[in-house]
């Protein structure tokens, strides 16, 4: 069996309402995946982007706390998402209150569509 990477699982709701940037491309990864923390060479791999552009804005999210250093495996520096960063907390609710939109909405065409006798 084949394994699924990030960048075969489609548009998230967070990529879909707001776009392919690199930034939020990387905050995704790390949001879609909340149990797994990742070196910035699986993050280029995953994502599918240049090191020079993962390593351009990852720095811009670990100076701003969005991200942090979860571990060290040899030489390797492990990253997670920094749950308690106010912007993290916020694009998290964000997508949890959009995908309940999107659920209701999907459950209301799923009761009209099905007849009741």
């Amino acid at each position: 069996m084949e394994e699924v990477r990030y960048k075969d699982t489609g548009e998230s709701i967070l990529v879909k309402a707001f776009g392919y940037s690199p930034k939020l491309r990387i905050i995704d990864i790390f949001l879609t995946n909340p149990y797994f923390d990742f070196s910035r060479e699986e993050l280029v791999k995953e994502l599918g982007m240049s090191k020079q552009t993962l390593y351009k804005n990852f720095k811009d999210l670990e100076e701003l706390g969005v991200i942090e250093v979860s571990r060290k495996i040899g030489r390797a520096t492990m990253y997670k998402l920094n749950r308690k960063h106010p912007l993290v907390k916020l694009l998290d609710q964000m997508v949890t209150e959009i995908s309940l939109q999107i659920a209701e909405k999907e459950a209301e065409k799923q009761t009209k569509a099905v007849p009741v006798r």
